[in-house]
């Protein structure tokens, strides 16, 4: 019998106070530097307070939430084919992949600093536009098409 892996306790982050925003910063960070990735972060949702109006977590669990997939396809061989087979997505899973499509569609874009491009990037997703949320809207619209090979789930 295999061992389970161990989950580790996440800190909240020391601004405020919230383990999404570290779990955000971790995936935001390059090469170890997590107090530069921080930096990026908080300067991210100052800008993104002074834009919106509203308070920058708040914005930015707004983003988290319009980008979060609800079911995603998975390949699975039967038969000598692969089926795309959707299927619904683990809660931590969600929130993961709403995390790094965020960072990676922030990273594409052209603005002059990381935090600037980040911050339009949660400002747009917050509106349920940007490039993360297409991906989220991408991800269901496969799902609902393979809708047909569900039957096929393991």
């Amino acid at each position: 019998m295999r061992k389970k892996a161990v989950k580790h306790t996440i800190l909240p982050d020391p601004k405020f106070g919230d383990v999404q925003v570290t779990k955000f910063v971790n995936n935001l960070m390059y090469e170890g530097k997590k107090s530069k990735a921080l930096d990026i972060f908080y300067a991210a949702m100052d800008i993104v307070a002074e834009k919106s109006g509203e308070e920058g977590v708040e914005v930015f669990r707004k983003a988290v939430h319009n980008v979060t997939p609800m079911v995603e396809v998975r390949s699975r061989r039967v038969g000598g084919a692969n089926f795309q087979i959707p299927q619904a997505v683990r809660d931590d899973r969600k929130r993961m992949l709403a995390m790094k499509w965020l960072i990676s569609y922030a990273r594409n874009r052209n603005e002059r600093s990381m935090a600037v491009r980040l911050a339009n990037e949660i400002l747009a997703a917050s509106k349920e536009e940007g490039a993360a949320f297409k991906k989220k809207e991408e991800v269901h619209k496969m799902a609902e098409a393979n809708k047909a090979f569900s039957h096929f789930r393991f």
